[in-house]
């Protein structure tokens, strides 16, 4: 992908992450890789007023460093800290969604109470304890939180899902939002089952194959 339209896909996706409840106003962030750089949302900027020039270049080698016309999301390290830390991740999107927030204030693991948890690589989505936003710290939390998985949820914050392209990373978003509302639900009518770490890890091979389709654009 040129960085014409990763800069397009990424406005793309901030509308319709508000679009569908998993942001609102200024909340949550995203990104794409491009290169050896990150484009990175503009810090306090609604999705509705979004424009491709308005989101910073930042080099992945760098520290806070940034080309474009605003500083970028007060929450660029983690998306740098991901992409140096995961050679698979192309695109990154954090949420303030509501049922994934609300489970984030817990402090719990989303367990494996519906097979589409799969999804995120394992048999949970991990919750990693509460640091300042735009921390080291946090960033730190969130890579460990993400290893060998596609999503996490951040104490009393939110949520961050990643992909390979920015269609697949807004999939899990709202996969991940599905999952929380799911087990936020079971849990006050009872005990949910929970679904084997066995059966989770066959239905994550099954999956290498399944989920949004990307087009040929979107993999170039």
């Amino acid at each position: 992908m040129n960085e014409r339209d990763a800069r397009a896909a990424i406005v793309d996706a901030a509308r319709e992450m508000e679009r569908l409840g998993l942001n609102h106003g200024s909340a949550g962030n995203l990104s794409l890789r491009i290169g050896e750089a990150a484009l990175v949302t503009p810090s306090g900027v609604p999705s509705r007023e979004l424009s491709p020039g308005l989101i910073a270049r930042m080099p992945l080698a760098g520290e806070g460093v940034f080309e474009g016309p605003l500083p970028p999301s007060s929450e660029w390290r983690f998306h740098l800290d991901i992409y140096r830390a995961r050679p698979d991740v192309n695109a990154i999107a954090h949420m303030h969604s509501p049922y994934a927030t609300t489970i984030a204030t817990l402090r719990r693991d989303i367990p494996a109470v519906h097979y589409m948890i799969a999804a995120f690589g394992g048999p949970t989505v991990r919750c990693v304890g509460y640091a300042p936003y735009g921390t080291a710290e946090l960033s730190r939390l969130v890579v460990a939180g993400l290893a060998d998985r596609d999503g996490v949820l951040l104490a009393n914050h939110g949520a961050i899902v990643t992909g390979a392209t920015m269609r697949r990373a807004l999939w899990r978003a709202v996969e991940l939002e599905a999952l929380a509302q799911v087990f936020y639900l079971g849990a006050l009518a009872g005990e949910p089952v929970v679904l084997s770490d066995d059966e989770i890890m066959r239905t994550v091979e099954r999956f290498k194959n399944y989920g949004t389709r990307e087009s040929s654009k979107e993999l170039s």
